[in-house]
């Protein structure tokens, strides 16, 4: 089974197809626990100290850690066989991992998703899954290619098939599958 996320602040789209691209399971997961902070950098370090960033970031990336690793856990139990790769948003290959930097711009704008993004990479290899990477501007263009005449019925058959909800989030977890695969 191929995994494809679409990552929001503290929650994504998760959707589980075949290899040969049948949809299995699709489902919103919380990335992190209630009750703290989806973006302790962008929008919650305003006036804080880089201490006390540091360490809001810290506990956020623990809640993070721990939501995600159950949310991984239940999608797996749900499954007939086992996870063999993860598709993400790409990550920034020279983002910086100093908290005073990532408040500055531009990189405070995106901390926070990278944070999300290499804790989805972490978790998912700990379980030994392949991880593969997606721009999303670029990633249905590629399913298309890719699938050819198949391309409308296994991105937008789902809807008919399975019933809302089917939106682009879906459709581009869906496709971040095919690519990665």
């Amino acid at each position: 089974m191929r995994l494809g996320i679409a990552d929001h602040f503290g929650w994504a789209v998760a959707v589980t197809a075949s290899a040969d691209h049948e949809v299995v399971d699709r489902r919103r997961i919380e990335l992190i626990e209630p009750g703290l902070t989806a973006a302790p950098i962008h929008y919650d370090s305003k006036g804080l100290d880089v201490a006390t960033t540091a360490a809001l970031v810290a506990k956020v990336r623990a809640s993070v850690l721990r939501a995600t690793s159950l949310a991984f856990d239940e999608i797996a139990d749900a499954l007939a066989a086992p996870v063999v790769s993860i598709s993400l948003r790409a990550l920034p290959l020279d983002f910086p991992d100093d908290i005073a930097v990532q408040r500055r711009a531009p990189f405070e704008a995106r901390a926070d998703a990278v944070m999300y993004r290499r804790v989805l990479c972490e978790l998912a290899r700990a379980r030994g899954w392949e991880v593969h990477f997606y721009v999303a501007k670029e990633v249905m263009g590629r399913a298309v290619s890719i699938l050819g005449e198949r391309a409308d019925d296994v991105l937008q058959g789902p809807r008919a098939r399975l019933g809302p909800p089917w939106a682009k989030d879906h459709r581009m977890a869906l496709a971040a599958t095919i690519v990665g695969g």
